[in-house]
């Protein structure tokens, strides 16, 4: 989870503020890592301190383990979430076309077929998938939007006349 915050005055904590949902999955003593805006060389690892709920959201503290540039104020907070076990699929196979979000399952060699997939969390390499593929099904990952133009054109030509 990400999220951006300033740094106090002494150099050691960052307060950022997330929604409840982001929250729910918080706890005091998780890890993070936290740099400035304008210089990720500059990563400092750090734990989530306090969390504690302010209206409709949620404040977050995260503590630095070594003291953070005093002359930056603005500070990404990465903080690392274990959600469990749960289908997901790489990111880059998930589609997004109008309000939908599809990805193409390998049916046979060389054939694919697009499925609608309902999303659940999405992380920094792989989203869940709630609906439309099953375990052990494959989806497309690499080159996905050349599959899903090839299975267009296809779709056109057959339609016309």
């Amino acid at each position: 989870m990400r999220a951006a915050g300033p740094l106090n005055t002494a150099g050691k904590v960052v307060t950022a503020y997330v929604s409840p949902v982001e929250a729910a999955s918080l706890k005091v003593g998780q890890r993070a890592r936290t740099f400035p805006v304008e210089s990720r060389s500059s990563m400092f690892q750090a734990r989530v301190s306090a969390v504690a709920a302010e209206g409709r959201r949620v404040r977050v503290e995260v503590t630095l383990t070594a003291t953070g540039r005093k002359n930056t104020t603005l500070y990404l907070v990465e903080i690392i979430a274990d959600h469990g076990e749960f289908l997901s699929v790489p990111n880059e196979a998930i589609i997004e076309e109008g309000g939908s979000q599809v990805v193409y399952v390998q049916r046979e060699a060389g054939r694919y077929e697009p499925q609608v997939v309902t999303t659940g969390i999405q992380g920094e390499l792989y989203t869940q998938v709630l609906e439309g593929v099953r375990e052990g099904e494959q989806v497309v990952t690499f080159g996905s939007f050349f599959i899903d133009s090839e299975y267009k054109l296809k779709g056109a030509a057959r339609s016309a006349p």
